[in-house]
């Protein structure tokens, strides 16, 4: 086995190691980020769905971590009916949102709906 394989191991016995809290909060800044206190899944399409759905494809926990981690608090909405219109990626691109529900039915109880 030569050198590099080795050390290529080594690290990757490191990155497994880890918790994955551990490699979370390595991955973003989550030092002052409210937690939530319960977490449900929905059996029912609604709007608070539909935002956290938004959220959850775009990478995101919910308007709250979106916030925390691009260090904002304008969020691009569409005028009529208040959904989600546009979301910064983590990796700097970006995610577009139609004004129509996106949410389909087979995904509702995949979406995990936060409470504070």
């Amino acid at each position: 086995m030569s050198f590099a394989s080795r050390c290529c191991m080594v690290a990757l016995t490191r990155m497994c190691s880890r918790t994955f809290a551990e490699t979370l909060h390595k991955m973003t800044d989550i030092q002052g980020l409210q937690e939530p206190k319960s977490m449900v899944r929905p059996e029912v399409w609604d709007e608070k769905v539909e935002e956290h759905y938004r959220f959850q494809v775009a990478g995101y926990r919910d308007a709250v971590e979106y916030k925390h981690v691009q260090k904002t608090e304008n969020i691009d909405r569409w005028p009529d009916n208040g959904y989600v219109k546009k979301l910064v990626r983590r990796d700097g691109s970006f995610y577009y949102f139609n004004k129509t529900r996106e949410c389909p039915d087979k995904e509702i109880h995949q979406t995990k709906v936060y409470t504070y």
